[in-house]
């Protein structure tokens, strides 16, 4: 029986993308990708090994002086054609997505077409790179200060996003001048090696972008980190890796961009626009099916309000519809795979067995796949597991407060700082509360703040750097100081 996959994108590749190539792996191993309404298999992809990551970082690094040297305009031009591309193939990404990833086909249209906006941003981006020339302070020389393509980058993204993470990381390297190899998750490799072929029609040269799946994770990216011609990692994923990736990148003194978790809190004050409040809640909550490092992952709603905010967002959450994403109708798909689905089912189950009530879903339904109930917790005591880890599912627990400092000091006790949301009519409030969240964005009165014209990440735990924005392409340079006199 053909793949669902094989009228996607006039075949999606399953090997190796390296130097411009289709390559299996060196020893020929392949892995599976599961499809995670059914767990049926979709396709067998090359498994690479460290002698495949080496050789895509000989084709990054033999392609590197060229694509540094190629006009920033032209490099424009290529981004600009790959957004084009994909916007021309986002019904086909979309569908690829939800296959490999499990989204409802809603997200995955989403997920294409934010995507695809930083190809575009970076393309605008890439002629803005600029110095600067100033005069020294004691009047003797100039500062002139150049922007230089960092190098060969190692991009390493999660399965949650498998076409934004990837574009958000090469947009800027090549919109910077650099080359790269990406590691995509082995849960959803896929879509990067649908969206390699796509930059390479858009004119990307052989070796400036490749794609390394790989189970063997752990050593394929080791072995890139240890390669002195190596001078940029790029990894969204847990705090946990991220930690063992940072210990790795100091042997060689490797540059470094980390966005991490997140356990972003949600706070309701007594002065909110509930309908508001709870439309927010929906986004932030709910798109991605709760996966998603921006997902709020801890209520806290002033008691005046509380009842019936809950009894709200647990009547909006009950009347999702549950089922296979790729079906029309969906609006919340299956989680990723068994582990996440086991991980959320324990949450919750903590949490109910320490005292807090369920409003609704609570439970994994009778169903083949990896799917979770949306879900409402109320009365979730400060102990429960669930308010101190990443849940990465459909599920809201709610905890009341009555004094602002004390939302606040709650909101910041965790080691995570990626975002938070806060709904508020009163705006002096609102920008108030903003600047004492230790949180590297924030929300306000808006359940979503990706974009990629802002610059996202994190503070604390949450990462190093930022993605998107101005700063995002700099991120991709290092500055070089020309002291000049004349």
């Amino acid at each position: 029986m053909s793949s669902p996959i094989e009228s996607l994108l006039g075949g999606v590749p399953t090997d190796l993308r390296v130097g411009g190539k289709e390559l299996p792996a060196s020893d020929g191993r392949r892995f599976d990708v599961i499809d995670p309404a059914t767990g049926d298999v979709l396709a067998t992809v090359a498994d690479g090994t460290v002698e495949d990551a080496l050789a895509a970082v000989d084709a990054a690094a033999s392609a590197a002086e060229g694509w540094s040297a190629t006009p920033p305009r032209e490099r424009a031009e290529v981004l600009r054609r790959a957004f084009t591309l994909m916007t021309e193939s986002a019904e086909d990404l979309a569908r690829l997505i939800t296959l490999e990833n499990g989204k409802a086909l809603p997200d995955a249209r989403g997920e294409v077409a934010y995507a695809a906006e930083f190809f575009r941003w970076y393309a605008e981006e890439a002629v803005r790179v600029a110095g600067t020339l100033a005069p020294a302070p004691s009047g003797s020389n100039r500062i002139m200060v150049l922007h230089q393509p960092v190098g060969v980058c190692v991009l390493v993204t999660p399965w949650n996003f498998p076409a934004a993470m990837a574009t958000r990381k090469m947009g800027p390297a090549l919109a910077a001048g650099c080359t790269m190899v990406l590691k995509p998750a082995s849960d959803t490799p896929l879509t990067a090696l649908a969206m390699a072929r796509i930059l390479e029609e858009a004119g990307v040269p052989p070796g400036v972008v490749n794609v390394v799946p790989a189970r063997r994770s752990g050593p394929v990216v080791s072995a890139m980190l240890h390669d002195p011609r190596v001078r940029k990692l790029s990894f969204t994923g847990s705090t946990e890796v991220g930690r063992v990736l940072l210990r790795e990148a100091a042997d060689n003194v490797v540059n470094t961009s980390m966005e991490l978790g997140g356990n972003a809190p949600f706070l309701v004050f007594d002065d909110a626009d509930l309908d508001a409040a709870v439309d927010g809640a929906m986004v932030a909550k709910m798109r991605n099916g709760g996966e998603a490092c921006t997902a709020a992952n801890r209520f806290y709603v002033h008691s005046a309000v509380a009842t019936e905010f809950a009894r709200r967002l647990a009547d909006r959450m009950a009347a999702m519809r549950v089922g296979p994403g790729i079906e029309d109708g969906t609006e919340l798909g299956p989680l990723v795979n068994a582990e996440a689905a086991d991980k959320v089912d324990a949450l919750v189950a903590d949490a109910v067995g320490r005292g807090a009530t369920r409003l609704t879903g609570g439970r994994r339904p009778d169903r083949v796949g990896f799917y979770y109930e949306p879900t409402v917790l109320t009365d979730v005591p400060e102990a429960a597991e669930i308010l101190g880890e990443e849940i990465f599912g459909p599920v809201a627990p709610i905890v009341t407060f009555d004094d602002e400092a004390d939302a606040i000091e709650r909101a910041n006790a965790t080691e995570y700082g990626l975002v938070a949301y806060v709904y508020t009519r009163d705006l002096a409030r609102g920008l108030r509360v903003a600047e004492r969240l230790e949180s590297g964005m924030i929300g306000l009165n808006r359940g979503v703040v990706s974009d990629p014209a802002a610059p996202f990440g994190g503070v604390k735990q949450s990462g190093l750097g930022r993605e998107g924005g101005h700063e995002g392409v700099l991120d991709y340079t290092e500055s070089k100081y020309v002291a000049v006199q004349w």
